[in-house]
C-alpha cells in the first residue's frame, strides 16, 4: 500500500478529511444509502491519488466506476452508464499498466502537449458532444441529453490524456466537472435523492482538478528539464 500511495502533504490530508466529513453529513441529511457514500469516498480517493500521480488511484477508480454506473442508471443518465461500463472499466486496466511502465523511482513521468494536439483535442470535444447529444435525444427516458453528452465526451478525452500522462487532462477535467455539477443539480431539482451527494462529490473533483493541473504542470516541467 505504501509503495503506491506515497507520502501525503498536510493540506492534502486536510482536504481529504474535509470532503469525507462533508460526504458523511450529506449522506445523513439526504438519507442516502451507504452504497452511495462508498461511491463518493472512492471517487474522492481516486482523483486525489491521480493528482499525485499514484498507481493506487486505479484501484479505487475501478470500484467507483461500477458504483457510479449504477447510480447513473437509476437516474436515467444512460450516456454516463455506457461511459463507465464500456470505457472506464477497460481503461482502468490499461491505465494501470501504462502508468506502471512509466514510473521512475516510484514517481510518474508527466508530459505536456504541443499546440497542435491541444487544437485537435478541442475539435474532438466539440464535435463529439454535438453528435452524441443528438443521438441521446432520441432515447425517451434520457434526461439532459446534451449535458450528458458533454460530460461523456469530455470524460473519454480526459481519460485518454490521463493514460498517456498529459498534464492537459486537468484542463478538460475542470470543464467536465463544472458540467457534471450542473447535471446533478438538474437531477436534484427533479427529485433525485442521490443528487446532493453527487454534487458534493463532483465539486470535490473540481477543486482537485485545479490542484491536479498545478501538480502535473510542475511534473511536466521537471520532465522537460
Amino acid at each position: 500500500m505504501k509503495k503506491y500511495a506515497g507520502s501525503w502533504k498536510g493540506f492534502e490530508v486536510a482536504w481529504l478529511v474535509l470532503f469525507t466529513l462533508t460526504g458523511v453529513v450529506f449522506t445523513f441529511l439526504s438519507k442516502d444509502s451507504l452504497f452511495g457514500f462508498t461511491v463518493f469516498i472512492t471517487g474522492v480517493l481516486c482523483v486525489v491519488l491521480t493528482a499525485k500521480g499514484k498507481l493506487l488511484s486505479y484501484v479505487f477508480g475501478m470500484y467507483n466506476t461500477f458504483g457510479y454506473a449504477y447510480l447513473a442508471y437509476i437516474n436515467g443518465l444512460f450516456g454516463e452508464v455506457m461511459l463507465n461500463l464500456l470505457f472506464f472499466v477497460p481503461m482502468n486496466v490499461v491505465g494501470f499498466y501504462m502508468w506502471k511502465k512509466n514510473m521512475q523511482s516510484g514517481k510518474l513521468s508527466m508530459r505536456q502537449m504541443e499546440a497542435k494536439g491541444i487544437l485537435l483535442t478541442i475539435a474532438v470535444c466539440i464535435s463529439g458532444a454535438l453528435l452524441l447529444g443528438y443521438s441521446l435525444s432520441f432515447i425517451p427516458e434520457q434526461n439532459s441529453p446534451y449535458i450528458d453528452a458533454i460530460t461523456t465526451v469530455l470524460s473519454v478525452v480526459a481519460t485518454i490524456l490521463m493514460v498517456r500522462r498529459f498534464k492537459e487532462q486537468w484542463l478538460v477535467y475542470i470543464v467536465l466537472n463544472m458540467f457534471t455539477v450542473a447535471l446533478w443539480v438538474i437531477r436534484m431539482l427533479d427529485g433525485s435523492s442521490e443528487g446532493p451527494l453527487m454534487i458534493v462529490m463532483w465539486s470535490a473533483y473540481l477543486i482537485n482538478a485545479v490542484y491536479g493541473y498545478y501538480n502535473w504542470h510542475k511534473g511536466a516541467k521537471e520532465a522537460l528539464a
